[in-house]
């Protein structure tokens, strides 16, 4: 028997039991399209992992001075710890090696007026290197450069959300916002940056996009401490020329920084690319989670696929005895009955990835999930429904061409 004949004879059959068919699909439907959506959803939680650590910078050692409370505070300074201040920032940068720059900043809360608008805000002394260690990009206007910094002048740059909101209508660049008691001229608006709703040491749920940037020589001279126990500087962060030898490095910072403060445990040290390499890890986990359980409901179907089979083999067996002796061979009944399992989960498959690329676009699109469809999940989701029906499809083929044909005849 020919192999379109096979095809024809197939989906003839198929069509004769169009209701059974289509419930016999339906467990491949499912399992294709649970496999896509969930690996969708798992590689969108990849992608905006990869975003937020590359808004810290991997290639980056976050040194981050502790909250503490008053009573750690005054215990620290008693022990002669001054908390992260510029001499640890000058120090981290003639002495460790493979360091390509340091980049010292402060940080105090604030509110931000324009007009009759205003907006709680951390306010934030940086140096122009700040920009290039941590990928701070400007949407509009321009970034602190190096004779503001010397000047000491009264600009800012304003996160995303900030210029939104004291600037809906209005152009923010060239405009005077008071910060505090202090006025200074907006001479850039950031893009927008990702949202570090997991906790990332002390970073914990931190909004870049109600930042505000100002020179750290002009933070330094205008803005006062909340508390005169408080630290010089909030963070240093140290950009390194070798990614692989950073927990080295980092473990140098620590040993140059511990001298400073005498051992005193009022900071911590964040390593962007080892919690990026520990995220990838949970997340691989993390997908092959779902994607085992999707993977399921493809079982299920190819489990329902042979049932259907073994129970259409027995209507069919006087149609099989037919078959054998008119010059059917063993080999074209079992391709025959083999072709209608491939079928059924081919078209099964093809059904499922349209609903799986489908749920995928509407949970993108109508939750706060992100998704992300890849050729990859696809073309595994569809390949696996298809050798779901040629495993399961083989066992019933072979019981049919295995039939005899007299008594296939007399069947009733």
């Amino acid at each position: 028997m020919q192999l379109e004949e096979n095809i024809r004879v197939s989906i003839n059959g198929l069509l004769d039991h169009k209701v059974r068919t289509f419930l016999t699909m339906l467990g491949i439907i499912f399992g294709v399209a649970a496999v896509i959506a969930m690996l969708s959803i798992g590689e969108g939680a990849k992608r905006q992992a990869l975003a937020k650590y590359k808004d810290l910078g991997v290639n980056n050692i976050i040194v981050r001075d502790k909250d503490l409370n008053d009573a750690q505070l005054q215990e620290a300074r008693a022990k002669f710890s001054q908390g992260l201040s510029l001499l640890d920032a000058n120090a981290i940068e003639e002495v460790v090696p493979m360091v390509e720059s340091v980049a010292p900043q402060a940080e105090i809360k604030a509110e931000v007026k324009y007009r009759d608008k205003s907006a709680k805000a951390t306010v934030i002394g940086i140096t122009p290197e700040s920009a290039g260690i941590l990928n701070y990009t400007t949407q509009k206007g321009s970034f602190v450069n190096a004779d503001q910094y010397e000047r000491q002048l009264k600009v800012c740059v304003l996160g995303a959300s900030v210029a939104n909101l004291l600037f809906p209508i209005e152009e923010a660049v060239g405009n005077q916002v008071k910060i505090g008691d202090q006025w200074m001229e907006v001479i850039g608006v950031m893009e927008n940056k990702s949202l570090f709703s997991e906790t990332v040491g002390e970073l914990a749920s931190r909004d870049l996009n109600n930042d505000i940037y100002v020179p750290l020589s002009t933070f330094l001279k205008r803005f006062s401490p909340e508390n005169l126990l408080q630290s010089e500087l909030k963070q240093i962060t140290v950009k390194v020329t070798q990614s692989e030898k950073i927990a080295e490095i980092a473990e140098i910072i620590r040993r140059v920084i511990d001298r400073h403060h005498f051992k005193n445990d009022d900071y911590s040290i964040i390593i962007p690319y080892e919690l990026l390499k520990q995220e990838e890890k949970e997340r691989k986990a993390y997908n092959f989670l779902l994607g085992s359980i999707a993977a399921i409901s493809l079982l299920v179907g190819g489990i329902g696929i042979m049932n259907i089979m073994l129970a259409s083999i027995l209507e069919r067996t006087r149609e099989i005895g037919v078959r054998r002796a008119i010059g059917a061979k063993k080999k074209d009944i079992q391709g025959q009955f083999l072709t209608e399992a491939v079928v059924i989960s081919f078209s099964g498959g093809l059904i499922g990835v349209v609903l799986g690329v489908g749920i995928s676009l509407i949970i993108n699109l109508f939750t706060d999930v992100q998704t992300n469809i890849t050729f990859f999940s696809v073309f595994i989701a569809f390949t696996v429904s298809v050798m779901v029906g040629i495993v399961f499809g083989y066992l019933p083929a072979r019981n049919a061409a295995n039939l005899n044909p007299i008594e296939s005849i007399r069947y009733e």
